[in-house]
């Protein structure tokens, strides 16, 4: 069987965004790179949950 996973809120995007304590380049680093990885899988999470971009 085949679990599927709902596309994360908007909410928790910001949510994940200003509560992860990081510089401003990081963080925009991050949400590239876990967006990349949603995209390339496929998926709706790239498995770095509570990070930008997830």
């Amino acid at each position: 069987m085949s679990a599927r996973q709902s596309r994360p809120s908007l909410g928790s995007v910001v949510t994940n965004w200003r509560t992860y304590e990081a510089p401003f380049g990081t963080k925009l680093r991050m949400l590239l790179r876990n967006n990349w990885k949603k995209a390339r899988n496929r998926s709706n999470c790239c498995g770095n949950t509570g990070e930008p971009g997830c």
